[in-house]
């Protein structure tokens, strides 16, 4: 009888240890993660430390070659930096990130700091730019100043005068402003004027060749659609890469060096291009451009 009972003791701890077992074994798996087609995924082009995926390129220097060290990746920020003692001889940078886009939502956080280099043309204080729909950094010509490209101009005010951003320059390009064709260089936006030092956040919608529009404080102080290759205002490219009347329906993101000083804090993206197949793992309801390759079952 007392084997019997001892039997049947040993029983159930051996059921009760399984059971635990197999409780552990449960909580230990990770949880699945359910997709939200509504939650939206921003990308983190600049983050405070994935600057291995941008790349600069100067004009009168090969892709690849920081001159000077202008661009610099320091304090967790993306910056454009001058010596001292360096004088301005036409030497404009850009820094492009690694892959292309044709359909998003931009936004970043900068801020312009100290004064503009020696010998930087009057036009160029306080002036950067998020260079949108670039064309590919290998086309760029060896002398080329600007990249074929739409540029989102950020300008700092001067202290005292009005100074909108969020401009828009047209370097090799056209777009459709209202029902007309716009050829002339840069126009205003309607924003307000950002002095000082201060951190100031930007955003752009940008949906392939239809509309562009440029954002501040949730308001659009800038829009236009219908961007093609023309126009001029570049030089030094190579001619194969300027296919005029083509449209721009997708490029590059870049930011500028041209002479003075400002840093980034984030660079962020919302693709707007995926799969839309709302039977896929990876279906989100915001997408605007279909690319059901991408698609997760």
């Amino acid at each position: 009888m007392k084997y019997v009972f001892y039997l049947r003791i040993f029983s159930r701890m051996a059921s009760f240890t399984l059971f635990i077992g197999v409780v552990l074994i449960a909580s230990c798996k990770p949880a699945v993660q359910q997709n939200d087609p509504a939650k939206e995924e921003w990308i983190s082009l600049f983050d405070g430390s994935n600057y291995g995926d941008w790349v600069p390129k100067f004009k009168g220097f090969e892709l690849g070659e920081n001159h000077k060290e202008r661009f610099v990746y320091k304090d967790s920020l993306l910056s454009v930096r001058y010596d001292i003692k360096d004088t301005f001889s036409g030497n404009f940078g850009h820094l492009y990130y690694k892959e292309k886009f044709s359909h998003y939502k931009l936004r970043a956080k900068y801020r312009f700091v100290g004064d503009q280099m020696a010998g930087g043309p009057g036009w160029a204080v306080r002036n950067n730019g998020l260079m949108l729909h670039c064309q590919e950094p290998a086309s760029v010509g060896l002398e080329q100043d600007f990249p074929i490209s739409l540029e989102l101009q950020l300008l700092g005010g001067n202290g005292t005068d009005d100074r909108t951003t969020a401009n828009l320059c047209t370097p090799g390009t056209n777009v459709v402003m209202g029902d007309s064709l716009f050829t002339p260089h840069c126009i205003g936006s309607v924003s307000k004027t950002y002095h000082g030092d201060q951190w100031v956040e930007v955003e752009a919608l940008v949906l392939g060749d239809s509309l562009v529009q440029h954002i501040m404080e949730d308001k659009v102080v800038m829009e236009f659609t219908n961007p093609t290759i023309g126009g001029g205002n570049i030089s030094g490219f190579i001619e194969s890469a300027y296919q005029e009347g083509a449209a721009l329906k997708d490029g590059y993101i870049s930011i500028q060096a041209e002479t003075h000083p400002i840093d980034f804090k984030s660079i962020e993206l919302l693709d707007l291009c995926g799969c839309m197949d709302k039977e896929a793992k990876n279906y989100k309801s915001y997408y605007v451009k279909a690319d059901n390759s991408k698609c997760i079952y």
